[in-house]
């Protein structure tokens, strides 16, 4: 099941990773090929302040990811909504300091950038600032849109948002060509494309959050300064990535200003060369947000066999997404830079050996990031940090500085895949000295630590697919209970609750959702003071706990199953996360 959600959560989460990248992807073609060089510059050194924002953005939905992970595994609704409702004042708070900010210092912000000092003979400058103020008066949607997407995944609305991507694509698009068609708004016109964009797809994902159906409920009077520390303190690892990035961008747009063969037409070959990068990094960046999402999830869970589930399924996708963008983009690499370029022979030569070079750092890439998201979802949270810096600025950046005096745009160039494969050399150490040994399974590099959780002998893990499943999953839990010194009392009741369950949702989850796929995953858990039934499936949305609360009244002759069930247990905690309804049962 694991397996699948994973697959499942990866196609949407690729493209909302995108939600960014498209609309920079758009711009810079348009810009590239009706707009000119200069222009292209300009939109180049601006890049920094739109990787801020997205930082920010990020840094806020890796801490949700972390944070809402955390207490849906725990089943804990109250603090899902806590969290929810810390993210919507934390977003609103920042993307409206920001839009004022960048208004007001936009001028000395373009001198920081490399714009040069503004004056009748710097056209660059002014197309910078331009483009700034208009894609600033998207912040607010901007930041918005990205918190959206982790609480749209957990709530399993996934259709959502690729209908939300998709008409963001699409309106920018147009958005854009009406601007050099029509109303000729230069790069200020661009960036005004791009924000109105961003506010339609904000209002159809943020249509969910006002419907009744949805999980989520924003309420100040249950938001404490603890949850925003939470949330923020969580997606630091995730901040420190972007962050490094725009230092690197900032870095590699001074080199290549410096040195023998730059100037503005390798800023132009770069921006074209990032603009591309940033479409292939969605693919890594998506697995290793659903592998953050899931970590979070499970660890909460205390769930050794899916943690390990989640590094193999990632470091699958990791090798064969990778490989496909790498061949590809390779192969098509000079039709993808006439595509920004085609007019300008020096900057398509120079951008389409960069192209090729930097897509071969992708593989080591997507393991890095997915890595270090785990790491991140784990608790491992220092750790996650380092590689972030290490991988996004400090490897890279030597190779740059190194490489750049001796092959100059060539040596830039190559020091992605320097950056990215010494990471993954530093990450594979620091596993092997904590595993006492070299070794390359998703075992040794999920690094849970030995006392983690029940032990693997307390544990029993069951699947059913029918009700004749059912039955034998309650004998073998039964079994399980007797050998483990459990009463014969507390066995039967064990066994019982685990086939009324079962058989309820087979009864009923499977005839109401018209999927063939269905399946449930039982584990039962033996605590020193505790004993837990969790119960896991992918029907149709449906909370035992609220509906025997609803029907507390009625006949008791009905809803007997469950109802036996809700006596025998101490407490039982609902949560619908990841499409999936994941019952808990403390005995």
């Amino acid at each position: 099941m694991i397996k699948k959600v994973f697959r499942q959560m990866l196609v949407t989460q690729i493209l909302s990773a995108m939600t960014v990248m498209i609309c920079m992807l758009v711009d810079s073609i348009i810009i590239g090929r009706f707009l000119g060089v200069n222009a292209m510059a300009a939109y180049g050194l601006s890049n920094p302040v739109l990787l801020v924002f997205a930082a920010i953005g990020s840094m806020l939905s890796a801490g949700i990811q972390v944070v809402c992970g955390k207490s849906l595994g725990c089943g804990d609704r109250e603090g899902t909504n806590r969290c929810f409702s810390a993210a919507v004042l934390l977003v609103t708070a920042i993307s409206v300091i920001g839009l004022v900010l960048v208004f007001m210092l936009s001028s000395p912000l373009c001198v920081l950038l490399g714009a040069g000092k503004p004056g009748p003979d710097n056209e660059v400058f002014s197309l910078t600032k331009d483009y700034l103020r208009g894609f600033i008066i998207g912040a607010p949607a901007f930041l918005c849109s990205m918190i959206m997407v982790p609480f749209m995944q957990m709530s399993g609305n996934r259709t959502r948002l690729v209908v939300a991507v998709a008409a963001m694509t699409v309106f920018d698009i147009v958005f854009d060509l009406l601007n050099v068609k029509v109303f000729h708004g230069g790069t200020f016109g661009m960036g005004l494309a791009s924000s109105l964009s961003y506010y339609i797809a904000f209002f159809i994902g943020g249509a969910y959050f006002v419907k009744k159906k949805c999980m989520f409920r924003f309420s100040i009077k249950g938001v404490k300064k603890a949850v925003f520390g939470s949330i923020l303190r969580n997606g630091i690892p995730t901040l420190v990535n972007q962050i490094s990035l725009v230092f690197l961008v900032f870095l590699f747009n001074k080199l290549l200003l410096l040195i023998r063969d730059g100037g503005n037409t390798a800023v132009a070959s770069y921006s074209v060369i990032s603009t591309i990068g940033n479409i292939c990094y969605c693919f890594g960046a998506g697995i290793g947000s659903v592998a953050l999402t899931l970590a979070a999830l499970f660890h909460s869970d205390e769930d050794r066999k899916n943690l390990q589930t989640v590094v193999k399924t990632m470091s699958h996708y990791a090798i064969l997404l990778s490989s496909v963008v790498t061949v590809t983009v390779f192969v098509l690499a000079p039709f993808l830079v006439d595509l920004f370029l085609k007019g300008n022979v020096e900057a398509r030569s120079m951008a389409v050996l960069g192209v090729r070079l930097f897509v071969l750092s992708l593989i080591p890439c997507s393991f890095n990031t997915s890595l270090k998201n785990y790491y991140q979802g784990t608790n491992r949270v220092g750790f996650s940090e380092i590689i972030s810096a290490l991988q996004s600025f400090v490897f890279t950046a030597i190779g740059a500085l190194v490489l750049s005096p001796i092959l100059g745009t060539t040596g830039i160039w190559l020091s992605w895949v320097f950056g990215e494969s010494i990471t993954l050399l530093f990450i594979s150490i620091i596993v092997w000295k904590k595993n006492k040994k070299i070794s390359l399974s998703a075992n040794a590099y999920a690094l849970i630590p030995n006392d983690f959780g029940a032990k693997a002998e307390d544990c029993l893990d069951l699947t059913v697919r029918s009700v004749e499943e059912a039955v034998a999953a309650a004998e073998k839990a039964e079994e399980f209970c007797k050998n483990h010194n459990e009463t014969e009392r507390n066995s039967k009741f064990i066994s019982l609750c685990i086939e009324e369950m079962a058989n309820n949702i087979v009864d009923h989850g499977f005839k109401k959702d018209k999927r063939t796929d269905h399946v449930i995953e039982i584990r039962l858990i033996f605590k020193e003071d505790k004993r837990l039934i969790r119960i896991r499936d992918n029907c149709v949305n449906f909370d035992p706990v609220a509906y025997m609360d609803l029907h507390k009244n009625d006949d008791p002759t009905v809803h007997i199953g469950i109802r036996l069930v809700m006596k025998m247990v101490k407490e039982a905690n609902y949560v619908c996360s990841l499409g999936l309804n994941n019952l808990t049962l403390v005995m």
